[in-house]
């Protein structure tokens, strides 16, 4: 992906302001996650065919990772660091959201297709904050 589709995304051609949209995003699609799943557990462990126990896990430990995350964007340069963490952290995810679906969970039909859907969004974020501190970095040399 090269700069000008990414800067399209991020609606802003500024490499810090890129990084910094891409990661506030991550950490408020995140957030929003985290609290249906703390909040619905229940309903949605029902819906989605997953125990409500988990999703009760899932939500407290995705509230810690969103609130990390948010702290991140909110520096006015975030360390690059802490920018591979994340990135590394949401392609852990996805491969195992992937691996758990495959091998462990056996969600409703809605549940599979959530699982694979939020683990390409969570790809999709990988690649997005990768992409744009590469550009930072890029333009700093």
């Amino acid at each position: 992906m090269s700069a000008t589709p990414l800067a399209t995304l991020a609606r802003t051609s500024a490499p810090q302001s890129m990084l910094r949209r891409f990661l506030a995003l991550d950490a408020a699609v995140t957030g929003t996650n985290a609290l249906a799943y703390l909040a619905f557990s229940g309903p949605l462990g029902r819906f989605l065919g997953v125990d409500s126990t988990l999703l009760l896990a899932l939500g407290a430990f995705l509230t810690a990772y969103a609130a990390g995350v948010g702290l991140l964007a909110s520096r006015r340069q975030p360390p690059a660091l802490g920018v591979r963490a994340v990135v590394e952290a949401n392609l852990a995810w996805t491969a195992v959201s992937l691996v758990a679906l495959a091998l462990w969970l056996t969600p409703s039909t809605a549940g599979a297709v959530w699982t694979v859907l939020q683990s390409l969004v969570v790809a999709a974020f990988a690649a997005l904050q990768y992409t744009a501190l590469r550009v930072r970095q890029d333009m700093s040399d």
